[in-house]
């Protein structure tokens, strides 16, 4: 059996993802605030295997006892294969920094980087004797690498998931059941993160009508077409270990 552990699975991409590794074959472990019912129906209805674990990843204090959770779902001595996608994340605060309070900064970067980052250590633990293969995907964000206006908080928390992705891979490297590791930036994704990105106040997000465009010219991706490309660097042979990448090297 090969295992994904996907968090934000309940909608957007991490639902699609989800449900393409259902589709081929996976045992998908669901880690999200509410579960998705029409993903537990086609499981079901697929006799797939999907277990779903609610909880919130604001809460990175108990993060060590979800993954012991996680694992209990899995057969370690069974375990062709057992992978990590760090999916959820907040785009909050839309605001420039001097307007951020210390509360709204703190709880994106608990999201989006110091989950994403205790999830890793967990899974090394679990899975450090195991000889299965073991790889990482974190998703991060161009926002991570060129300065967006009004996104100070989710700009930095994805720029840190960028760097921390290299780092997994060089401390992994010379270990003898090494995880391998990638951060992946999905593009711009037709899901309810974009209806909230053109909803937002243009003193607040100084490109908004840019993102508006991209709805209205339909350029946004569909989340099935990058779930696709997820699916793909869990399964090609030649997986982009300690790599900054993003879905356009994986589109023609």
């Amino acid at each position: 059996m090969k295992y994904v552990i996907i968090t934000g699975a309940s909608r957007g991409l991490g639902k699609a993802t989800a449900e393409l590794l259902l589709d081929h074959g996976y045992h998908v472990i669901s880690v999200a605030r509410s579960e998705n019912e029409e993903l537990a129906a086609k499981a079901s209805e697929k006799g797939a295997s999907l277990s779903h674990i609610q909880y919130d990843l604001s809460d990175t204090d108990g993060v060590a006892g979800l993954m012991n959770d996680v694992f209990k779902n899995i057969k370690t001595d069974q375990a062709e294969g057992i992978h990590l996608i760090n999916n959820a994340g907040i785009l909050d605060p839309i605001k420039p920094i001097e307007r951020s309070s210390a509360r709204e900064i703190k709880l994106n970067i608990n999201i989006n980087l110091i989950a994403p980052m205790v999830m890793v250590s967990e899974f090394m633990k679990h899975a450090a004797d195991l000889q299965a293969e073991k790889r990482i995907i974190n998703i991060s964000s161009g926002a991570g690498r060129h300065p967006v206006y009004g996104w100070g908080g989710y700009g930095s928390s994805k720029a840190g998931l960028d760097l921390f992705s290299q780092i997994i891979s060089v401390e992994q490297r010379e270990k003898k059941f090494p995880v391998k590791s990638v951060s992946f930036a999905p593009g711009i994704i037709d899901t309810n993160m974009q209806k909230q990105i053109r909803s937002a106040d243009k003193e607040d997000f100084a490109d908004v009508e840019r993102f508006k465009e991209y709805k209205e010219e339909k350029q946004l991706l569909p989340p099935e077409k990058v779930a696709e490309v997820l699916v793909y660097l869990i399964e090609k042979e030649s997986f982009p270990d300690g790599q900054v990448t993003s879905v356009n090297e994986f589109l023609s």
